[in-house]
């Protein structure tokens, strides 16, 4: 087997630039969804139950992409296909959620036309993220995939920055940011706009800049081990190490954390600096555009952070001690009652977040060296974070009205949550630790 060559920052740069417009589009599910079923009409002890779609999406489409994907050859590619059809797919989606309450529909026909949007949506997301992790995986050396996934890493906070800023951005330049009761403001629906023309454009420009090998290439670089024989889920999960379930474990904690903040924040922030929970009302859809604005500073935390953890020895030690500064975030922030003082808990769950990103895939694909159907196995590895947020969200409504149907106490909830992941840490058994 032939060793992989060394690629220039801009070839290793074109393969994942796409991944900017993805994460784009994610950053504007994650920030509205709430705050848009919300402004519909949804009751708070409900609105966990509208983000079962997007975690339920996830598990199923994920492990056919990976599985598909490692089978596919055609003239466009191996993996570009699959991310330009869910890119497509997601710029039609984009530009019709958010107008859910526009077309003149009753409120249980919007709430049904949202959820069916908000389910594409997800799945046409999911289909186009999947590719990028597996583009750098098939086309990068071992020598180069730090550098490849740092890169990937910026462009998925970069992304996640613009996304979390526009509602905010486009209320500064004088678009309405509040509407009718039952519409979603223009802020957020041009935010939905603009980010499907960015995602569009950056995925076109991967697909003409990224040349897939082809089989003898691919064959010529890679183990020969067959991906298409022995691949059913079963047998692969079977067969999986134990580091892959032990980390799952720990991504169970951290991600159902991670979808109660999605689902709460809103309310958190409009009810604890904002004092109201009046989804009609001037302050909450302020507070919703703050919530873009947090999110942002977790995203810029999280690159801070992510530059820091190399630096430690004790890969454990590292990934442990983030997760449990992230809880104290989460746990903090309904004790916080200005604007700016809420970037402070948000600073300390973007240190969570870049563990999550970067620590988990390392831990689970230096495992899974040797293994082979590694888009598969990344693809049933994902549902370690859509299980998880299923069944945060599942119980979310329930939670809540045990910690007194009070949206903050819910920020608790995720604090111990993300702190209990940080215990389980310890149960990772590493090569060099």
């Amino acid at each position: 087997m032939k060793q992989k060559p060394n690629l220039t920052f801009w070839n290793l740069w074109n393969l994942s630039f796409g991944f900017f417009g993805v994460q784009i589009a994610y950053a504007l599910q994650s920030a509205n969804i709430s705050r848009i079923f919300a402004t519909l009409g949804a009751d708070p002890h409900s609105l966990s139950y509208f983000w079962i779609l997007p975690p339920l999406m996830g598990i199923l489409v994920q492990p056919i992409v990976g599985t598909a994907s490692d089978r596919t050859w055609c003239r466009f590619g191996r993996r570009i296909p699959y991310l330009f059809i869910g890119a497509l797919a997601a710029v039609l989606v984009m530009c019709l959620l958010p107008n859910a309450g526009s077309f003149g529909m009753a409120f249980s026909t919007a709430m049904i036309f949202g959820l069916v949007a908000l389910m594409f949506l997800d799945t046409s997301i999911n289909m186009a993220m999947q590719p990028f992790k597996m583009l750098v995986g098939d086309m990068v050396n071992e020598e180069q995939k730090t550098k490849a996934y740092s890169i990937q890493s910026f462009l998925c906070n970069a992304g996640s920055v613009v996304g979390f800023v526009f509602p905010f951005f486009f209320t500064a330049i004088g678009i309405a940011n509040v509407a009718a009761p039952g519409i979603v403001p223009d802020s957020v629906i041009w935010s939905f706009y603009v980010g499907a023309a960015i995602l569009i454009l950056c995925v076109i420009y991967t697909s003409l800049k990224v040349k897939e090998w082809n089989p003898k290439e691919y064959a010529e670089y890679n183990p020969s081990k067959d991906e298409e024989s022995g691949g059913n889920w079963l047998t692969l999960l079977k067969n999986a190490p134990a580091t892959f379930w032990k980390v799952g474990l720990v991504q169970f904690f951290c991600w159902a954390a991670f979808m109660y903040m999605w689902t709460y924040t809103n309310g958190t922030v409009s009810q604890c600096v904002w004092n109201t929970t009046d989804v009609t009302s001037e302050g909450y859809q302020e507070a919703g555009n703050w919530v873009g604005i947090c999110y942002a500073v977790q995203a810029l935390g999280s690159v801070v952070w992510a530059t820091i953890l190399p630096q430690f020895k004790n890969v454990k030690m590292a990934y442990a001690m983030s997760l449990v500064l992230g809880g104290i975030g989460f746990a903090s922030m309904p004790f916080v009652h200005n604007q700016y003082a809420m970037f402070v808990p948000f600073l300390l769950i973007g240190c969570a977040w870049a563990a999550m990103l970067a620590m988990p895939f390392a831990i689970v694909t230096n495992a899974l060296q040797g293994y082979g159907h590694m888009g598969a196995y990344l693809g049933l590895f994902n549902g370690t974070i859509c299980l998880p947020q299923i069944v945060a969200a599942v119980l979310g409504g329930s939670i809540l009205s045990i910690v007194g149907s009070d949206q903050g106490n819910m920020m608790i909830v995720a604090g111990a949550s993300l702190v209990a992941g940080a215990a389980c840490v310890k149960m990772i058994k590493l090569k060099n630790q």
